[in-house]
């Protein structure tokens, strides 16, 4: 099983605590798979959504494919997210709790197949990404130190 990332959203971990990850797939257009599959994917400021029993990612925005003509797409659409529906159930209790939100982490190809990865996050407070700020600064001081010796 040869996973190839498409796109990740490096925002997401840096802005959010994440709980829990979800693998779903995404429902495309012929136009838009050919866009993914050639890197032309930005997961800034995507989230997603529960909307009547269906899960669907926002701001996602995948290029309009070069050779698609009239068959593409709008850009910024929203795309419905394949997953079981017992996941959806718990997707939307989590969602429901207070803080709790849905955030697209990467895009990668599995098997010829577009899969995003979804996770139930919380978001950060600004003392807690300064924190992670410093313990990232603290281990990068203590890997030079360690190289040096």
């Amino acid at each position: 099983m040869e996973k190839k990332i498409v796109t990740n959203n490096k925002k997401a971990r840096h802005d959010f605590f994440i709980i829990d990850v979800y693998e779903a797939g995404l429902e495309l257009a012929g136009t838009e798979i050919k866009s993914v599959r050639a890197g032309e994917v930005s997961l800034k400021d995507s989230f997603a959504k529960v909307k009547n029993g269906e899960v669907f990612v926002y701001n996602m925005h995948i290029n309009p494919y070069a050779q698609g003509n009239r068959y593409n797409k709008d850009p910024l659409r929203p795309k419905k997210l394949l997953l079981h529906k017992k996941e959806i159930r718990k997707l939307d209790e989590a969602v429901s709790q207070e803080g709790l939100t849905l955030v697209p982490l990467d895009v990668y190809l599995l098997k010829g197949k577009a899969k995003l990865t979804l996770a139930v996050a919380k978001g950060k407070k600004l003392y807690d990404k300064r924190e992670d700020i410093a313990k990232r600064d603290a281990k990068r001081d203590m890997d030079r130190r360690m190289k040096l010796n």
